[in-house]
């Protein structure tokens, strides 16, 4: 058999039913393409002309209060409207129908630097449990059948203000990623009644081919079918549904392997490391859903260095998602790192 460290192949993602090609070969092309600006530390508290710092006035006219811990409120230019009309809209084959929706800003802090790896475990448990309580809000509406939990970090994720925050979308109905991975699982629980991820993160223990690290309620890994090329998953040992069935101690060590993780992606190209994190969960519909196993996904884009980035392009636009670096070598790079931040070194 080619090895799967040389040789170009596909990969099967299990959640979604998807191939990945993977071209491990290509690292040796030469780089002249496009380079990014590194994403630098913020070094301030606060700043007077941030939207989001405490007592400041954001860009649609509302004043912040001055929070000291985890702050949400309604984004000003929500991309969803609780309001909207859920009316389908149809001529010949063009197809609509209205999606309504509510969208929440997370600040993670008062602090305007503070980026998650930066916060103590304490402080990145207290985002959980505000994560908890606007899911378990948002979930509770009738009207709402998903809520997707995420963070772009960096501008060239497209983020809009350094203030470290997150955002929350929830909606009418099921996203398509959500669907897929909801169908792939319970056909998985309805045949084996187990959990898929729970198999899963069992298997990669036992060959530790691409685990970072693990503590007593969590597994950091590089999926085996990873599309970016630092692409981690963080996933609990314990099969939950979603983020609210998480005891007090496992809530903690979500916080900790948070934490490690974006110590080590910051620590890899000295940078404050850009990424799209989501935790993806049960769908709120009030349907049960045994067959739902949390897991936070983060997809960086830095490929080689701080200013290269990956991009998907091409042939990953018009046929499937490609990876040069594979799983394995990206989970070495990451687990190597060290475990304090670079900027306390």
């Amino acid at each position: 058999m080619a090895s799967l460290q040389e040789h170009p192949h596909r990969r099967f993602n299990i959640l979604t039913g998807e191939w990945i090609l993977v071209s491990p070969h290509r690292t040796k092309r030469p780089w002249q393409g496009k380079s990014e600006t590194p994403a630098l530390l913020e070094s301030i508290s606060y700043d007077s002309t941030c939207y989001l710092c405490p007592g400041n006035e954001r860009a649609g006219g509302v004043i912040n209060p001055k929070y000291k811990a985890p702050y949400a409120f309604t984004n000003d230019f929500a991309a969803l409207l609780s309001n909207t009309s859920s009316e389908t809209v149809q001529n010949g084959l063009l197809l609509a129908k209205g999606e309504q929706g509510e969208c929440r800003v997370v600040c993670f802090s008062e602090n305007h630097s503070l980026t998650l790896p930066l916060m103590e475990v304490e402080d990145i448990e207290k985002v959980i449990s505000l994560w908890q309580e606007e899911y378990a809000t948002l979930g509770g509406k009738q009207e709402i059948n998903h809520v997707q939990i995420f963070e772009n970090k960096g501008p060239i994720m497209g983020c809009s203000n350094p203030h470290p925050h997150g955002q929350i979308w929830s909606q009418s109905t099921i996203p398509e990623e959500v669907v897929k991975k909801t169908d792939r699982q319970s056909s998985y629980w309805k045949e084996h009644g187990r959990s898929l991820l729970g198999d899963y993160i069992n298997q990669e223990l036992e060959t530790n081919e691409r685990i970072i690290f693990e503590n007593e309620h969590f597994v950091v890994l590089v999926p085996y079918w990873a599309i970016w090329p630092y692409e981690t998953m963080i996933v609990p040992k314990r099969k939950v549904a979603a983020i609210t069935d998480l005891t007090a101690v496992e809530k903690m060590s979500f916080a900790e392997a948070i934490k490690r993780l974006t110590i080590k992606y910051d620590n890899i190209f000295k940078t404050s490391f850009p990424y799209s994190s989501g935790i993806h969960q049960a769908p709120t519909d009030g349907e049960k859903h045994p067959e739902w196993h949390m897991h936070m996904s983060f997809y960086p884009p830095l490929l080689r260095s701080a200013t290269v980035k990956k991009f998907m392009v091409g042939y990953e636009l018009f046929a499937n998602p490609q990876r040069d670096i594979t799983a394995e070598q990206a989970a070495a790079t990451i687990k190597e790192q060290n475990e304090v931040h670079y900027t306390l070194l």
